[in-house]
């Protein structure tokens, strides 16, 4: 007899129960997932909860609904139906509810590279078949509501692959969809844009350029993006005197430059006295830089238009960041208060009065002990004055965002900037003591109003208030003598700007802009006495129409219009004036481009730089109005071709240019010889030709910029009748790279330059003509010297590093004129109080370290 072992039975126990266990849980997972017909479970429902539900069959009918296990309230379900059907609810009572189906659902998502999974900014997210896009954030994020649930979004930027998905997939929950596009490989046949030098810098196809500050990378001497420094970077932009304040756009005056924040004319644009600028780079979204073909829509200024542009779509999530360096501190910050509305603000404050730092003590003596004085004998006679000063500045923007709805935004901006400074110096050889004060404001608030009001039109309204004011007080040998001197500009505007679009490939752009500006110059003398109260209002009236024109495949690209300005003075004058402007681009074969431009343009304010001898000098500089006679209106033509070349990373453009500026004074253009207080009328003529090589790859950039200018006035009252202009800078070249290693990049850059022309007294004893009281200088033939070339070496490095998942931090350190290398910027002539003749020349910026570092979420 066999005897059976126990613990057989015992494992086949155990594997029954387990059979039996499987068994019932598969049927428990298989009642649990069974769809169930939708509207069979709200009749559920309404037994469950004694309710009852009012609906359309059309609505709810044919659904199936599978429910999951942590459905055990009313709401949960209701919140299921919603989030799964977009089917809402609405109490009427405590047992009568409705549901409706919403035709109209909010979608969002977050644009990723499918190769790396880095976040894509600046995509384009638009609904197909309806007036409705969205450009994704920096952190490749977009958001659309009452968005139609069977539409179909669109996804395209430059270099992937264009993307369509359902908006029913997009649907907003707690976190959005991510989205993946795939780069486009192929070779392209048309270059459009050309994108070189540094990250964030692009030539587009009208020939502007366009610096994207949010993308911006790096430049030789600079650790943070400063706009007015950034933008001479490219070639035929300079400063001859270091400053953002007086930026040269192919021979012009700064005066002569129209630039806008926001849409509004800023006649103030740095603190400490132009070495630093005064707008905040990261708010500035992007800046747009013209030097010729300008679109009609920009009057003003006959050297070039600097643009800037804050960012003007309203983020879902806060973001900011703050930072320092050795000169100021500053924070910032984007707020969305709703979906509709959001709040945009920076600020900046100088550490310079309450702490001196290499940089401050650097940036001190070029603005105020930049001069070395010699007398005849080419002896110093600077050594016996003691200077101190008390300096400040700040400055502050802001901006409300408002979407009134999908297709009318409106955007509200402010701006204040201040300087203010108090300076005494002592001449410990006379025993007397100079105290010279300044304050230094701009306060702009502005409006705008962006309509789309279909698929074909589209406008743009813009009014603002700006006022900018100088206040400069001078008490000369222990106050024996004081002047002081005021200056303020009150603008208002309204710009109405009108886009249609034809047909894909043709715009027509109007509008109308009206200007009213008025200017107070006060000058008071007590020894010997001179007042002066000079006030003028000028009104101009601009309509301009443009077309705007492109081939299928980009093979041609227009821009023609025309301004017609209307200015009157109130006072004096009234003038008509037409100004046409053309932009052309076209391919000449692959990879190559060619370009013509050209334009009329015209200005009725100009800055008169009177007493350069005084204290500060350029920063005295006063704005003034046409008045037809003593200052006529400023006109100027231009025109220049040129040709580009793009492929694979290697870029090489050329451009030939000539202008001429009619009705400029030499009160205007910084003369410092005898013709410095004539106010003789005349013109200049400038031509040229810049070149620009520039190759990068994956993790570096090096670039040669090569700038030739002829630039010669001509005024017929002055013997020569033509001479050099004042900023007749023959030849510069700029030799720089760039290097990324990982998160650190470097940078380093050579400048240089021809020196600038001058004016040197008659030799011996003959410089100085003892017949008048005081004695004056007589000069030789005006601007017939030159000064010794210009050279400097700037380095600078920022490391990026991650704080915490969402803090980010950068930290940078940068040299300017690393070999410390005394340049001469300018040099003039006075006459001294023992009759003599003393020699100043202004020396540029010695070596200048500076760090910084800076947080951002």
């Amino acid at each position: 007899m066999l005897e059976t072992h126990p613990n057989k039975y015992a494992g086949l126990l155990i594997g029954f129960l387990f059979f039996l266990f499987c068994s019932f849980w598969i049927q428990a997972q298989e009642k649990q997932q069974t769809s169930i017909d939708l509207i069979s479970h709200i009749k559920e429902l309404e037994t469950t909860y004694s309710i009852k539900f009012s609906y359309l069959n059309k609505d709810v009918g044919g659904l199936q609904i599978t429910l999951p296990d942590s459905l055990n309230t009313l709401q949960k379900h209701l919140d299921f139906l919603d989030l799964k059907f977009q089917i809402k609810s609405e109490k009427l009572s405590e047992r009568f509810y409705t549901l409706t189906k919403v035709s109209y659902i909010d979608i969002c998502g977050i644009v990723l590279d499918n190769f790396a999974e880095n976040t894509v900014n600046g995509a384009t997210v638009e609904i197909l078949g309806a007036n409705n896009a969205q450009i994704t954030g920096a952190d490749g994020s977009f958001y659309l509501s009452k968005v139609d649930r069977t539409a179909s979004i669109r996804i395209r930027y430059l270099g992937y692959n264009l993307k369509i998905i359902k908006a029913s997939d997009l649907l907003k929950g707690e976190n959005c969809p991510k989205i993946l596009l795939s780069p486009r490989y192929e070779q392209l046949d048309e270059v459009i844009v050309y994108k070189f030098l540094t990250a964030g810098i692009i030539k587009e196809t009208d020939a502007s350029f366009t610096l994207n500050t949010a993308e911006f990378g790096i430049l030789p001497g600079m650790i943070e993006p400063d706009i007015l420094q950034t933008v001479q970077a490219l070639p035929g932009i300079k400063s001859i005197d270091e400053t953002v304040s007086d930026i040269n756009i192919r021979g012009g005056t700064n005066d002569q430059n129209l630039v806008l924040w926001n849409g509004i004319k800023m006649y103030q644009s740095g603190h400490f006295f132009g070495l630093i600028s005064a707008f905040s780079p990261y708010l500035t979204d992007e800046v747009t830089i013209y030097k010729n073909g300008t679109p009609a829509a920009y009057g003003d200024g006959v050297s070039g238009v600097i643009q800037m542009e804050t960012n003007n779509h309203i983020t879902q999530d806060w973001s900011g960041g703050a930072g320092f360096n050795l000169i100021s501190g500053d924070v910032y910050a984007e707020v969305p208060l709703s979906r509709k509305l959001g709040v945009q603000f920076s600020a900046r404050r100088s550490t310079t009065d309450f702490v001196n730092s290499p940089t401050y003590n650097q940036f001190f003596d070029r603005a105020f002990q930049n001069s070395e004085i010699s007398d005849q004998n080419n002896r110093s006679v600077d050594d016996d004055i003691v200077r101190d000063e008390d300096f400040f500045f700040y400055d502050f923007s802001g901006k409300l965002l408002y979407d009134i709805n999908d297709n009318h935004k409106l955007r509200i901006s402010a701006i204040h900037i201040k300087n203010d400074l108090k300076y005494e110096e002592q001449n410990q050889t006379e025993n007397e003591t100079s105290i010279s004060l300044l304050q230094q404001s701009n306060l702009s608030l502005g409006t705008q109003l962006m309509s789309q009001w279909n698929d074909h039109f589209s406008s743009h309204l813009n009014v603002y208030y700006s006022k900018y004011n100088l206040d400069a007080q001078n008490l000369y040998g222990n106050q024996v003598q004081q002047l002081f001197q005021n200056n303020q500009v009150i603008e208002n505007a309204l710009k109405f700007d009108t886009k249609l679009k034809l047909k894909n490939t043709l715009n027509w752009n109007n509008g109308y802009q009206f200007i009213e500006t008025g200017i107070t110059n006060i000058t008071v003398l007590s020894e010997p006495t001179f007042n002066s109260d000079i006030k003028g209002v000028i009104r101009i009236h601009a309509p301009y129409t443009e077309f705007d024109y492109h081939s299928e495949q980009n093979t041609f690209i227009a821009k023609i219009g025309t301004r017609f300005n209307f200015i009157e003075n109130l006072n004096t004058f009234s003038d008509f004036l037409i100004e046409p402007r053309v932009n052309l681009n076209f391919k000449i074969a692959n990879y190559l481009r060619g370009e013509v431009l050209g334009e009329f343009k015209s200005q009725t304010t100009n800055q008169i730089i009177d007493l350069e001898q005084n204290f500060l000098g350029i920063e005295k500089r006063r704005w003034t109005l046409s008045n037809g006679s003593t200052l006529p209106v400023t006109k100027s033509k231009q025109g220049s071709a040129g040709i580009n070349y793009e492929k694979n990373g290697f870029y090489v453009g050329f451009e030939s240019f000539y202008k001429e500026v009619d009705g400029i004074s030499t009160k205007t253009q910084g003369f410092q010889n005898s013709n410095q207080f004539s106010g003789e009328i005349g013109s200049y003529k400038v031509k040229g030709i810049e070149f620009l090589t520039n190759k990068k790859g994956d993790n570096y950039s090096v670039w040669l910029s090569y700038a030739y200018n002829k630039n010669d006035y001509t005024f017929d009252s002055i013997a020569p009748p033509n001479f050099p202009n004042n900023l007749d800078i023959r030849h510069t070249i700029t030799f720089a790279g760039t290097y990324d290693y990982k998160d650190l990049k470097l940078s380093l850059g050579m400048n240089y330059r021809t020196g600038r022309p001058y004016t040197e007294p008659l030799d011996g004893p003959e410089g100085l003509n003892n017949d008048f009281f005081p004695p004056q200088i007589n000069y030789k033939e005006p601007n017939s010297s030159r000064l010794p070339e210009y050279f400097r070496v700037d380095v600078s490095a920022i490391y990026n590093f991650q704080l915490t998942r969402r803090l980010k931090a950068n930290a940078g350190i940068s040299v300017v004129n690393i070999t410390n290398r005394k340049n001469s910027l300018n040099k003039y002539y006075r006459v001294n109080s023992d009759n003599e003749i003393e020699t100043v020349e202004n020396i540029s910026l010695g070596i200048t370290p500076n760090v910084s570092f800076r947080v951002s979420f």
